[in-house]
């Protein structure tokens, strides 16, 4: 392949990266709409039926309900099939008054195949739970709609789990709901999972950061932010208004709502202990959410008796009460007699609905209900605009459809919206407005998106494509070259065997991602993808080294999470594995792996993976702590009689001995323990000293397991037992693990002082020296392809090499150079950390 070729390759791997969610429907004009529907509805289906597998999120009495039906019958139409809708209990009536009122059709309430089977009607509706029980199956049906798909965004809950699989495979597939992500935007890519765009493990990877000393915490990277919009909108379709899709809002104005807020005082001198038996100043529901639950119903009756007051106040108006607990609606109903209650126990599901519609239509005047039973679907808006809330909690999703029940399209009246709430869960109700703002905020960048690129995914694909490349930049030294560009394109241009030594620690698949640009190799959408583009560059490392010589990569396997795999139980992706086959596959010859340690401690806070509670519970679940390695591969000496390099990497037996080869020769390799300490390390310094004594004393005696255990045993007990790292570490014996790398011995550790970006995954420098030392000569290149922080070229000139490396991030790229030109002024000096200096040289006071 000549060099055009290659980049013309490689431009169009790049561009199929654009994940945008391709159309799999089929096209529909207007005019083969039912007339009854306004202009921005007949847009929604048209869009649906084009996409073939999407997901509407339209405001409150924007027509969702028509929408779907609309939908259902153009595919019946087109199929010759049927089509579900699954909606939640209390909703279907909705339906029935929507198709027959609108559409003039009939739609059947089913529970079982056999009424499937008996059926005469196109169009069948039914409930989550008897989908999920098994009791209908999905796949009769050529189309299926979710009506308030709210229930999907818990990823680890029953019904998602079971209703990822269960629904895999059907041809046209659409959720529908007024609320998509009430506080946690990546909650919107569990739908992405559902309908087939993407897979969820690989969305939440591609655009969330993870959050290295917690596991499940994880944030919208601020650099994928706007791509993240872009990607959601070429699925997803977002309507607040008629005027966002470009019509008239007249109709659709929403009144004005009335929030009230009623603090209630708690008598604090009742607050109580804590769990180590201290006293508590104050009573405090936002402790957790067992203290939580207390307070709810320590003072039930003060906010139930308030309810009611606000009732008596005005009871000429239609009042809609919501409540949590079955001891609140008991009170309600005892205080409150004329009130209509709705309950889940109600085994007659007939006559709970007609409560419920009864309410809406007006011919009952006051209505205590839950959120969780009346909350998605229910138009009361007709004639109450009157909601009391008589507690607070954390369910904002319950909340904000309570809310709307009222607050929706043709409503006339100022809706009233109480919120009754103990002073002790201020933090509750803080918590509850919080993700309310973010909710507009979501919406606001929805609606913005649209309007800027309308229904099209055309305006998306251009704006996206603007996101590959970066500028050049270079800066040449006689001791180093840096360079920020694609590896891929800037190895492609060095010159053949012109390398004596590759290190480098390549990104761990999907794992992370850098920057924003597609050229990122983490921007890959699995392993096999992410090899792929290493496809491209590994050939490339293979010409550019010299015959005979080495190519070190670093790497570690990948923890897969039990709710993204559905096997319940954390795995382990064998990335080392594949690495090495990937490397052999383009004429590397493998040599051996190192095995290096890591704290078992942090990991487990990383992962939860290995968890002391978990294992006493079943021991079968642990693993074991996942090291790192580093991979040797050789490209073939010119020569294979003896196969020696064609430029050999020569010590004198008197400066390289035969004590330092044994060392060398085995895979534990000691560290010099000449490293910065970050600032935790040094409030930790006594546990250190602590754990340096008790080291050298196992690397001097028989090891006993029993002493070992006893020794962490009194440490807990007195206190002394960090959660945060790993204590009383033993040296390996082994002779094919390192065990004594320092964690923080990387350029990481400057990097936090001086509060810059932290590189995820850095080269550990004893680990870069000891490579660079045994297998390269002085005056050499030593080149990496993902510098990173440039640890490598640095340790390079530092150990009198020359240092050559690509980074494609601004931001590494630049704290790079400090690094480089720092050790450039110290070239002379044995180690890096004569501190006045190095403060000095990176702008550190």
């Amino acid at each position: 392949m000549n060099s055009k070729e290659f980049l013309d390759s490689y431009n169009g791997f790049l561009k199929n990266k654009m994940q945008l969610a391709t159309d799999t429907g089929f096209i529909v004009e207007q005019a083969e709409l039912n007339s009854i529907l306004k202009p921005h509805q007949k847009d929604a289906v048209q869009w649906m039926l084009r996409g073939g597998c999407r997901a509407l999120f339209a405001s409150f009495g924007l027509g969702k309900t028509a929408i779907q039906i609309q939908v259902g019958m153009q595919i019946v139409k087109k199929t010759g099939g049927k089509f579900l809708i699954v909606c939640p209990l209390g909703v279907k009536q909705e339906f029935k008054r929507d198709a027959k009122n609108l559409f003039g059709i009939e739609i059947d309430y089913v529970r079982t195949m056999d009424e499937i089977y008996n059926s005469k009607l196109s169009i069948h509706i039914t409930n989550y739970e008897r989908v999920r029980d098994g009791n209908i199956d999905p796949h009769y049906y050529s189309g299926v709609s979710l009506d308030e798909a709210g229930t999907l965004r818990s990823y680890g809950s029953k019904t998602y789990q079971t209703f990822l699989p269960l629904f895999k495979g059907i041809e046209y597939k659409f959720v529908a709901t007024a609320v998509p992500a009430p506080n946690r935007y990546k909650e919107l890519i569990h739908y992405a999972g559902y309908l087939g765009v993407m897979d969820t493990g690989q969305a939440l990877t591609r655009f969330f950061k993870r959050n290295p000393k917690k596991a499940g915490d994880l944030k919208l990277y601020e650099h994928k932010e706007k791509e993240f919009w872009l990607w959601l909108s070429s699925w997803a379709l977002f309507i607040t208004k008629p005027s966002d899709l470009g019509y008239d809002d007249t109709g659709y104005s929403i009144p004005e709502m009335k929030i009230i807020y009623h603090k209630l005082e708690v008598d604090h001198l009742t607050a109580g202990f804590d769990m180590d038996g201290q006293g508590q100043l104050y009573r405090d529901a936002a402790i957790g959410l067992k203290q939580a639950s207390k307070e709810r119903r320590d003072w039930l009756r003060l906010r139930i008796e308030k309810a009611v007051e606000i009732v008596n106040n005005d009871k000429d108006s239609h009042w809609l009460l919501w409540h949590d607990l079955e001891d609140e609606r008991h009170l309600i109903k005892k205080l409150l007699p004329e009130v209509v209650d709705v309950y889940g126990s109600e085994t007659d599901l007939e006559k709970r609905e007609q409560k419920v519609l009864d309410f809406s239509d007006g011919k009952i005047k006051y209505l205590a209900t839950k959120p969780i039973l009346s909350g998605s679907g229910c138009n009361f808006q007709r004639h109450c605009h009157n909601a009391i809330f008589t507690g607070v909690g954390y369910k904002f999703n319950d909340f904000i459809q309570a809310v709307h029940r009222i607050v929706r399209f043709l409503q006339t009246e100022t809706a009233e919206i109480h919120i009754i709430y103990m002073e002790s869960e201020q933090e509750i109700l803080k918590t509850l407005l919080e993700k309310w703002k973010q909710y507009d905020q979501l919406v606001n960048n929805m609606t913005i998106i649209i309007k800027e690129n309308g229904l099209s995914t055309v305006n998306t694909e251009t704006k996206l494509q603007r996101a590959i490349g970066v500028e050049r930049k270079v800066k040449k030294h006689e001791l180093y070259t840096a360079i920020q560009n694609d590896c891929i394109l800037e190895t492609a241009t060095m010159n053949d065997n012109s390398v004596g030594l590759i290190i480098t620690s390549i990104p761990f698949s999907n794992h992370y991602e850098y920057t924003p640009t597609y050229n990122d190799f983490g921007h890959t959408s699995n392993d096999d993808h992410f090899f792929e583009q290493m496809d491209f560059l590994t050939p490339q490392l293979l010409r550019i080294l010299q015959p005979g010589r080495i190519c070190a990569v670093h790497v570690k396997d990948r923890i897969l999470f039990g709710n993204v795999t559905g096997y319940g139980v954390p795995t382990v992706n064998p990335f080392h594995m594949k690495t090495t086959f990937h490397f052999l596959k383009h004429g590397f010859l493998f040599m051996g792996m190192i095995t290096i340690e890591t704290d078992v401690v942090r990991e487990n806070n990383q992962t939860y993976r290995l968890g002391w509670t978990e294992c006493c519970k079943d021991g079968s679940k642990m693993g074991i702590g996942s090291p790192e390695y580093v991979l040797l591969f050789r490209k073939l000496a010119t020569d294979t009689t003896k196969a020696y390099a064609d430029v050999k990497i020569q010590k004198s037996k008197n400066e390289y001995m035969r004590g330092q080869w044994q060392i060398d020769a085995r895979a534990k390799w000691n560290s010099s323990g000449n490293r910065l300490l970050t600032e935790s390390e040094i409030k930790s310094l006594p546990i250190d000293s602590v754990n340096a004594i008790f080291t050298e004393h196992f690397n001097n005696y028989v090891y006993d397991y029993e002493t070992h255990t006893n020794i962490a045993k009194e440490l807990e007990r007195a206190g002394r037992l960090p959660a945060e790292f790993q204590t009383l570490n033993i040296d390996a014996r082994s002779l094919y693990v390192w065990s004594d790398i320092n964690r923080m011995n990387t350029l990481n550790s400057e990097q936090s002082r001086k509060n810059l970006e932290m590189h995820i995954c850095p080269l550990q420098i004893d680990i870069v020296d000891r490579l660079i030392i045994r297998y390269s000569n002085e005056g050499e290149i030593v080149y990496d392809p993902f510098a990173g922080l440039f640890t490598v070229p640095y340790r390079a000139v530092t150990l009198g090499r020359k240092g050559y490396g690509t980074e494609l991030n601004e931001n590494s790229y630049r704290d790079g150079l400090r690094y480089l030109d720092a050790a450039v002024k110290k070239i002379n000096v044995q180690t890096l950390f004569d501190m006045d200096e190095v403060k000095k040289v990176m702008g550190v006071a």
